[in-house]
Formats: structure tokens, sequence, C-alpha cells
């Protein structure tokens, strides 16, 4: 079931307390899901991806759903907007000029596969995220990234490399699963 707009604007609301309250305090928004309605208090994985100017500024997430949604969300923002070790720390200044954008999981479903090819029909380009892997590497990509990968060969190619598999790779132990997100944000 979608989210309502009212929904929509309290969860992002959190996240943009999350990340003033991280500027101030160094720690992520306390949120007490009792205190929001029902809608925000399932237990739901998410990713929150902030961007600076168009470019990738942070992005934090989980593939398995373990707390309520608003808390997720409070946690996943202040991650993002100070815990991503490929950026630094977002500052005061930026804070108000980072875009946000949530996105909500569905669980992950195994893929039944045989090979690469048979991934490859099975794949919904710009519907689908992917989590492909085998043992302990494994990598995601949300649907976002069918944007910036549009062809499936290229887009399974980059996650092999992402989980630290060659571009080429393929082993009968490979395990892919497919999950969905309601991806919304706010522009600044």
């Amino acid at each position: 079931m979608p989210f309502t707009e009212a929904e929509r604007r309290a969860l992002l609301e959190v996240a943009r307390q999350s990340i003033a309250h991280g500027l101030r305090t160094g720690t992520a928004l306390p949120v007490r899901a009792a205190d929001y309605p029902e809608s925000l208090r399932v237990v739901r994985a998410t990713f929150l991806t902030l961007e600076l100017g168009g470019q990738l500024r942070g992005c934090i997430g989980s593939l398995a759903a373990h707390r309520p949604l608003v808390e997720d969300v409070a946690e996943h923002a202040f991650a993002a907007a100070f815990e991503d070790p490929r950026f630094p720390p977002v500052d005061a200044k930026e804070s108000g000029r980072v875009d946000l954008h949530l996105s909500v999981l569905s669980p992950p479903a195994p893929m039944a596969v045989t090979d690469e090819a048979d991934l490859l029909r099975q794949l919904r380009p710009g519907v689908d995220g992917l989590i492909l892997g085998e043992g302990a590497r494994r990598a995601t990509f949300l649907p976002a990234v069918w944007e910036d990968l549009p062809d499936p060969r290229e887009f399974v190619r980059h996650l092999k490399a992402k989980a630290g598999l060659g571009a080429n790779y393929w082993s009968p132990r490979m395990k892919a699963e497919r999950y969905t997100t309601e991806s919304f944000g706010d522009r600044r």
C-alpha cells in the first residue's frame, strides 16, 4: 500500500530533524515509534540517500527490516549525513541544501536462476532492486540505479564488481534476490 502524502512528509521531516539533531548532538534523533501512526510503525527496511547539487552526498540503509519504519528513517538519515565512509560528515552549511531521497524496501525475494543469462531475462529494469552475491561477497543496487545503468548486462556487471566479484564472474553458487521500493524525496 503506497504511503499518503502526509506520511511521506512526516518521514522526510523525521529525516531532516535527525540530521539537524546530529549537527547539534552528534547522535541520531531519538524517536518513539508509539508517537506515530501505525503505518509509520511497521517494521520495514529503508535506504536514505543525500544529494547535494545533484551529486551523491551520502547513502546508508539496510536490506533487512529490524525496527519500526520511523526509527529506521531517523537512524539512516543520521548515518547517511555523518557516517558514510565515502564522504566527510555533512556540515551546517550543507545540511539545509541537501536533497533527501527515501527508499522503503519490500522484503527481498529469492530468484531461481540457472545462470547469468537466466538472471538477465528475469530482471525488470527500472523496477527491481537486486542483491547479488556468493558467500561473504554480497552487494545491492536500489531500483534507482537503473537510471544510471539502464542496460541489464551492465547493471549486473557493476553490481558484481561492487560485491568484489569479477565483472564476468558467475558460478552455480551465486545467489540473487530482488525487491522493489517505494521511493520519494524532497528538493531544496
